[in-house]
């Protein structure tokens, strides 16, 4: 058995990860929302961010990433990455820029085929 925290056990990691959340209080993300650094991210203390949150913002940092982009690239499930968001969303490092779209006449189904394509890709 390994400590907390350091273990191979992906649901204590998460459970670790969220403070013990299952799901975001506010904020809820879906998956073609775009996420950007706020205007004041760079001024705002990290101290308290755990290295999830670090990674997300590290992300950022060259361009707005969606919602699912994020979760692929840090192999993380998206119940998590939205508690992630959501407490970042709070403390003013992270702000939205609306959703993707392909083109106005775009259903759904074709903007959920075009984003699953893209985290195939990665």
């Amino acid at each position: 058995m390994t400590p907390a925290g350091h273990g191979s056990d992906p649901l204590v990691r998460m459970y670790v990860v969220t403070g013990g959340r299952h799901s975001a209080t506010r904020n809820h993300f879906d998956f073609v929302t775009l996420i950007a650094l706020s205007p004041y991210s760079a001024q705002l203390s990290r101290a308290q961010l755990n290295p999830e949150m670090n990674a997300i913002l590290g992300l950022l940092v060259r361009s707005a990433q969606s919602v699912a982009e994020l979760g692929a690239l840090l192999n993380l499930p998206m119940s998590v990455i939205r508690i992630l968001l959501a407490d970042l969303m709070e403390t003013g490092h992270i702000t939205t820029e609306g959703r993707i779209h392909l083109a106005d006449e775009a259903p759904e189904r074709m903007i959920l085929e075009a984003v699953l394509e893209g985290l195939q890709k990665l």
